[in-house]
């Protein structure tokens, strides 16, 4: 195939415009389409972003899109990327590049006008395609083409040599996998995961949480999670024994990245606090993994409809839904107790405690420590007794007849 069928993207008028300024200043075909919207759209899949590849420099583009009117961020200028609005759409538009020096983390990069030379430094085969406005390929690394047709993932030249430049391409070699690859995996491209694995080590912490976390948005991410297991690439990235039974239960209950990567870890929230945190993840994903955990108030699948709405009162709904979709994650054979109690979460809205301190003197309670005690005993018998729309006010001053006495 030597080229693409024009692509809404392609002729939008916003990406019309964009080009035309570019090629006002470096002539006719001076800037391409590269990566994802050309993978995507040989392989039948919608182009999330339009990212563009060009021999003009950094400050040549941001002089283009001005004078075209359109407005220009240097997102990365020293890596070679100005991100062009046009109509409110963002393009990342990317200098053509070769690596000068790299350490496996961060690469230290020299302008080209080479387009095969900026092929040789991207990742992997089916991300090195580039296409012109009129939808012509040019695959300077070879087998792209074929690669993204087939769902193969295949690193440009020598494997080792992609992965020591950037040792997050181990990530990625599975994150790719999980989302476009199918049959087997590369065979070369795995081997040199797995011997290099130990380079994860020198990644930041935040690049490697939001790599896993794209690889378990994946539709289908069991098998890709099984190869990192056996090749030990998940030890290196998450330093904990991987629950793959559960996780894979997991995947067929709900595409929630968190949660799969909360069935992956086990089951004990001082741990996974910690890994949490030394991920780099924000408080509210940690907060969200240690609550998903079996703890108190208890949640099991035999659970009375009574005792899950106390639960959800307890818990707030989205803790009582991760609760029960790990519950059934462990035990996957029969549905229906699970979704039920989902369904009764979902339908299910929990109402407001009818007292407060107000009533508490009414009662008469003494103004102190004793007004939250009670109200708080009151609440406890009012959930116990499953919401009854009376009664409590009159729990709430038996027993402060109680502690008078």
């Amino acid at each position: 195939m030597t080229r693409i069928e024009p692509q809404p993207w392609m002729t939008a008028p916003e990406t019309r415009a964009v080009l035309d300024a570019l090629e006002a200043a470096g002539g006719p075909d001076c800037a391409r389409f590269v990566g994802g919207c050309v993978r995507n759209t040989l392989m039948g899949r919608g182009a999330d972003d339009v990212d563009i590849a060009t021999v003009l420099t950094p400050q040549q583009v941001i002089a283009a899109l001005q004078r075209a009117g359109l407005r220009a961020v240097p997102t990365g200028v020293e890596h070679g990327t100005v991100t062009a609005i046009a109509d409110h759409h963002p393009f990342e538009i990317t200098t053509l590049r070769r690596d000068v020096e790299t350490d496996g983390r961060r690469a230290v990069v020299a302008f080209s006008t080479d387009w095969a030379e900026d092929a040789a430094r991207r990742d992997f085969r089916l991300n090195a395609l580039y296409a012109d406005r009129e939808g012509r390929l040019h695959d300077y690394a070879g087998g792209g083409v074929e690669d993204a047709l087939a769902g193969r993932i295949v690193f440009v030249g020598d494997a080792e040599t992609r992965i020591r430049e950037d040792y997050l391409r181990i990530l990625r070699f599975f994150r790719f996998f999980a989302w476009y690859g199918r049959g087997e995996p590369d065979a070369v491209g795995l081997a040199a995961c797995a011997a290099l694995a130990k380079g994860i080590d020198t990644l930041s912490a935040e690049r490697i949480s939001k790599e896993l976390l794209k690889l378990l948005s994946a539709p289908d991410p069991r098998t890709a999670v099984r190869l990192m297991v056996e090749t030990g690439v998940w030890t290196a990235a998450v330093p904990v024994e991987a629950n793959l039974a559960r996780f894979e239960a997991m995947v067929s209950i709900d595409p929630d990245p968190e949660l799969r990567l909360s069935a992956l870890l086990p089951d004990d929230p001082e741990l996974d606090a910690s890994l949490a945190e030394n991920l780099r993840m924000s408080n509210a994903q940690r907060d969200r993994l240690v609550a998903a955990l079996p703890s108190g108030p208890a949640v099991n699948l035999d659970m009375s409809e009574p005792a899950a709405r106390a639960a959800i009162y307890r818990l707030g709904t989205r803790t009582f839904t991760d609760r029960v979709k790990r519950a059934w994650a462990e035990s996957p054979q029969d549905s229906r107790p699970a979704q039920a109690l989902l369904d009764l979460a979902a339908s299910w809205n929990a109402p407001r405690f009818p007292l407060g301190g107000a009533d508490a003197k009414a009662a008469g309670v003494p103004h102190g420590p004793a007004v939250g005690r009670l109200l708080r005993q009151t609440e406890d018998w009012w959930v116990e007794h499953d919401f009854p729309e009376d009664g409590a006010r009159e729990r709430l001053e038996a027993l402060a007849r109680e502690a008078a006495a």
